[in-house]
C-alpha cells in the first residue's frame, strides 16, 4: 500500500514539473504578426500561411495566400494553378483545398493536378485515369456501376459523366475518341469528350468533386499548436530558425490552457485512483464479513448469461478462403488480356501480386481487397451476382450443425 501511494505522489509531481517548469522560449524572441484575414471572421490566416501584403517574415517560403473579389484566400501551386483554401488546419498540418468555380473536375480535362515545386504532399490520394462521357440526360442504365456525374459540365439537354477509363472500352470507338462536340453523337447515346488523370482518395467512398487535402512536413508547427504556442521564426537571428513560443500565462493574466489541463489531471488521475482503491478495500471488507457469518457464501458469484447472436451479412473465413487464389508471374499473364486492373482499388496488377477469383464469373481481383469485400457481401463487387450452391458457399449469417472444410485452390502464373 505505501508503494501505491508513492507512485501516485510521484506522479502528481511528475506532471506539476512538466506544467509549470519545464523549458520555454520566450514570446518576446518570436516575430509575432498581427492576426488576418480575407474576410473578418473567416478562415484565420497566421504562420506558416501569410497573405501577400504581409511581411515576408509572417510566413514560410511557398504559403502566401492571396484574396479574390469574393474575399476568398486563394493558394498558388506553381503547376496544379489556383484554388480556393476551404479550411486549414494547423495542428494537423494539414489545408483543404478545391476549385474556385466549383467545379473540381472540370479544370482536370485541362491540367493535371501537378504539386510538385511546392511545400505540399497528397499522400492520401493516387492518380487514375478517367474516361469523360457525353451522354443523353437520361443515359445511366449503360454506364457501368463507378461513374460520376459531372453537373458543372453538363446541361438539361446532356449530362457528362466521368469512368474509369479500365471500363469504357465500349464507348471508345474511332469516331468518338476525339470528340469535343457539347452534345451526343446521333449514332451513339454517350460519346467521349477526353481522358484525364484525376487525384482520387485511397478510400472507397472518394469522389471527384471533394475538397482536396494537402499536408506539408516543413515547417513543424504541429506540436505548437497543440501546445496553444505561437510558431515563428525566431526574432534577431540572421538566418530564419523556426521556433515556437509557448507563454506561461494568457493575456488576461489566468493560466494558460495547458496548464488548466496539467492541473486538473495531475488532480484527477490521483482521485479516481484513490476512489477505486477505496472501494476495493471496502468490497473486500463486505466479502470477507459475509464469508464469516455464512461459511457457505461463495467468495465470488458469476452469472452466466447467454452468448450474443452475431449477424453478419458476408461470408464466412473458410468460405472466402474456398475461392481460388492467382499468383502472377512477371509477365503478369492472366486468362483475360484486359483484366490488368483491380476493380476494387483500381491499381494495376504487378508481379508477385496473390489476386483471388470469385466462382461462376471467374472476375479477378486483389485477395486482400475482394476478401474484404465478401467478409460484408456475398455478392461479386463487379456483376452483383451470387456465385451458385455448387461453389460452396455458405453465408456466415446462416447457422449450421457443423463446419464443412473446403480445399484452397492456388496457383501460380509462370514468369515469362
Amino acid at each position: 500500500m505505501a508503494t501505491f501511494e508513492i507512485s501516485l505522489l510521484s506522479l502528481f509531481f511528475i506532471v506539476s514539473y512538466l506544467v509549470f517548469f519545464f523549458p520555454r522560449i520566450s514570446a518576446d524572441s518570436i516575430i509575432t504578426c498581427p492576426k488576418t484575414s480575407c474576410l473578418h471572421g473567416e478562415q484565420p490566416v497566421r504562420f506558416p500561411f501569410r497573405l501577400k501584403n504581409q511581411p515576408s517574415e509572417c510566413g514560410y517560403r511557398g504559403f502566401s495566400l492571396s484574396c479574390d473579389k469574393h474575399g476568398r484566400p486563394i493558394l498558388s501551386l506553381p503547376y496544379a494553378g489556383d484554388f480556393i483554401v476551404q479550411t486549414i488546419e494547423y495542428e494537423k498540418q494539414s489545408v483543404w483545398i478545391n476549385d474556385p468555380d466549383n467545379c473540381l473536375p472540370g479544370r482536370f480535362l485541362k491540367h493535371e493536378f501537378n504539386i510538385s515545386n511546392s511545400p505540399f504532399s497528397a499522400y492520401n490520394y493516387h492518380q487514375v485515369n478517367f474516361t469523360y462521357l457525353n451522354c443523353s440526360s437520361n443515359q445511366t442504365s449503360s454506364l457501368p456501376f463507378a461513374y460520376y456525374s459531372i453537373d458543372c459540365l453538363s446541361s438539361k439537354d446532356y449530362k457528362v459523366y466521368a469512368i474509369p477509363t479500365i471500363y469504357a472500352d465500349p464507348y471508345i470507338s474511332p469516331s468518338t475518341v476525339e470528340s469535343q462536340s457539347p452534345s451526343p453523337s446521333p449514332s451513339s447515346s454517350c460519346s467521349v469528350i477526353t481522358t484525364a488523370l484525376i487525384p482520387m482518395p485511397r478510400l472507397p467512398e472518394g469522389y471527384l468533386d471533394i475538397d482536396i487535402e494537402l499536408t506539408w512536413e516543413d515547417p513543424k508547427c504541429g506540436d505548437c499548436e497543440a501546445r496553444d504556442g505561437i510558431c515563428g521564426f525566431r526574432a534577431n537571428e540572421s538566418n530564419k530558425v523556426v521556433a515556437c513560443s509557448v507563454p506561461a500565462k494568457s493575456s488576461s493574466g489566468d493560466l494558460s490552457r495547458a496548464a488548466k489541463y496539467g492541473i486538473i489531471l495531475g488532480a484527477a488521475i490521483p482521485g479516481i485512483l484513490c476512489v477505486v482503491a477505496f472501494g476495493s478495500f471496502v468490497s473486500g471488507k463486505v466479502r470477507e464479513y459475509r464469508q464469516r457469518r455464512n461459511p457457505n457464501f461463495p467468495a465470488t458469484t458469476t452469472i452466466d448469461y447467454p452468448a450474443p447472436i452475431v449477424v453478419v451479412a458476408g461470408l464466412d473465413g473458410p468460405t472466402i478462403e474456398s475461392y481460388p487464389k492467382t499468383l502472377l508471374g512477371e509477365s503478369r499473364r492472366l486468362p483475360r488480356p484486359n483484366d490488368n486492373t483491380c476493380p476494387i482499388c483500381l491499381s494495376e496488377y504487378q508481379p508477385k501480386d496473390t489476386l483471388r477469383t470469385i466462382p461462376e464469373c471467374n472476375h479477378y481481383f486483389h485477395s486482400n481487397c475482394v476478401d474484404e469485400w465478401l467478409k460484408m457481401n456475398a455478392t461479386c463487387p463487379l456483376c452483383r451476382n451470387s456465385p451458385e450452391a455448387s461453389s460452396a458457399i455458405t453465408p456466415s449469417s446462416s447457422v449450421s450443425s457443423g463446419t464443412r472444410s473446403s480445399s484452397n485452390s492456388s496457383s501460380s502464373l509462370a514468369s515469362q
